[in-house]
């Protein structure tokens, strides 16, 4: 299978831009089912977690067009099917948000339990909690979530626990549903707000994304629309890890900082210099970081998908430094790969204590997971020798063109690729 290699030592210098984020573009796409019309989706991240999303929607039988690597024209009204199969949702942990869209659109949703990541369960009960709020009764026939509704009517929703996908697949279903949907402890991270402003584009009305309480009044109709991406707030923070771990200078454009701003408090603790413009920030480092504690927390909080490329820094720190995880409960799981590359890691619990070295030397290590993965490579830029990075599948669900964007700014990293194993997309 593909792999990276990884010559370590160079220090970062340069321009990185930022692409659409995975996250809001894994919601957005299946929103579209509920569109009477064609929308355009710009800003759209060329990675296989979104690959995955178009394959759905075109087996589905919606009409999928290119119109650059980025931008898709996407056809709804030829959606004849409401099942999303295994083959459909494999390597995908978004797949459930087929099952808000196809409710919404349909009043019945068949769709596989998702893949992806392996970095904790991930139940659906809080989505099932909403649907079943909006009238919809949800069972588990032959390994496939099946949902099914008369008619869908608001309800009050109060999430046990803070949750996106919970979060996205309700306000989907409910866009469409007859009467005020109320969603109280709601998620609030960008990508939230994002979908609402996306399904408010196509004539949804709804109020309070980005807060703990979402309204959503749901309407008859939804046309279709133009809609662009917001900026992945994930890949902005991997390059600015990077650069500060490289001793680097980096401008990381086209990114919002407000979304960056519990990822800049962090780097600014550890010693790292961060400038912020209207679309950029200016990522500079000339010393080893010094040691600070992160504890992973729903938005605004510190970003439980920025925790392993962190640790991977506070890993070279100077001093001790505890991470705490918050969110998923196997997030350390990457933590053996960096202890054979010379990193002092302790995991107790829901912890992980990191005493710094002053430097790591390459070995072979794999990517259990996509931010997982995304730390290798910053410990291989960082580490001495050659480091090969295997599985790097997961890498490629959240990460566009990351060797090209690295190798602009001076990394030494390549793809390893059999020819018969390149992936490219396909729209249908």
């Amino acid at each position: 299978m593909d792999k990276f290699i990884v010559n370590g030592g160079n220090r970062l210098v340069g321009r990185i831009c930022v692409s659409g984020a995975k996250n809001a573009a894994v919601a957005i796409l299946p929103a579209v089912l509920l569109a009477e019309s064609p929308c355009v989706i710009e800003n759209v991240p060329d990675i296989s977690d979104v690959h995955g999303i178009l394959r759905a929607l075109s087996g589905l039988g919606c009409t999928v067009t290119p119109l650059s690597r980025t931008s898709f024209e996407i056809d709804p009204r030829g959606a004849n099917s409401y099942i999303v199969n295994k083959e459909m949702a494999k390597g995908m942990r978004a797949s459930s948000y087929f099952l808000g869209a196809l409710l919404g659109r349909t009043l019945r949703a068949k769709v596989a339990p998702p893949g992806g990541c392996a970095i904790g369960l991930r139940p659906i009960d809080q989505h099932i909690k909403g649907f079943e709020a909006l009238g919809a009764k949800v069972t588990i026939e032959s390994g496939m979530v099946v949902a099914r509704a008369e008619k869908l009517m608001g309800g009050s929703v109060y999430l046990d626990m803070v949750s996106v996908g919970a979060t996205v697949n309700i306000m989907i279903a409910a866009a469409r549903a007859k009467g005020m949907t109320v969603i109280e402890n709601a998620a609030r991270e960008p990508h939230i707000v994002d979908l609402a402003n996306f399904l408010n584009s196509m004539g949804a009305d709804i109020m309070g994304a980005g807060t703990s309480v979402i309204k959503i009044r749901g309407v008859e109709h939804l046309h279709g629309t133009s809609y662009s991406i917001i900026p992945d707030q994930i890949e902005a923070g991997t390059y600015m890890v990077a650069a500060a771990a490289t001793k680097g200078d980096v401008v990381i454009s086209n990114v919002i900082p407000k979304h960056l701003e519990s990822i800049i408090a962090k780097l600014k603790e550890a010693g790292v210099t961060v400038e912020e413009g209207d679309e950029f920030v200016r990522v500079t480092m000339d010393k080893r970081p010094g040691r600070c504690n992160v504890k992973t927390m729903p938005h605004p909080g510190f970003p439980t998908d920025m925790q392993p490329q962190f640790a991977t820094l506070l890993a070279i720190a100077d001093g001790t430094s505890i991470v705490t995880e918050s969110v998923w409960e196997s997030r350390f799981r990457y933590v053996e790969q960096l202890t054979f590359m010379g990193a002092n890691i302790q995991v107790d619990g829901k912890s992980a204590i990191i005493s710094g070295t002053e430097r790591l030397k390459a070995a072979p290590v794999k990517a259990d997971d996509l931010r997982a993965g995304a730390a290798m490579i910053i410990a291989g830029l960082v580490a001495e020798g050659q480091t090969e990075i295997t599985d790097i599948e997961y890498i490629d669900r959240g990460y566009e063109q990351v060797v090209e964007k690295l190798t602009a700014v001076g990394a030494d990293i390549k793809r390893v690729s059999d020819e018969n194993l390149g992936y490219s997309l396909k729209a249908n």
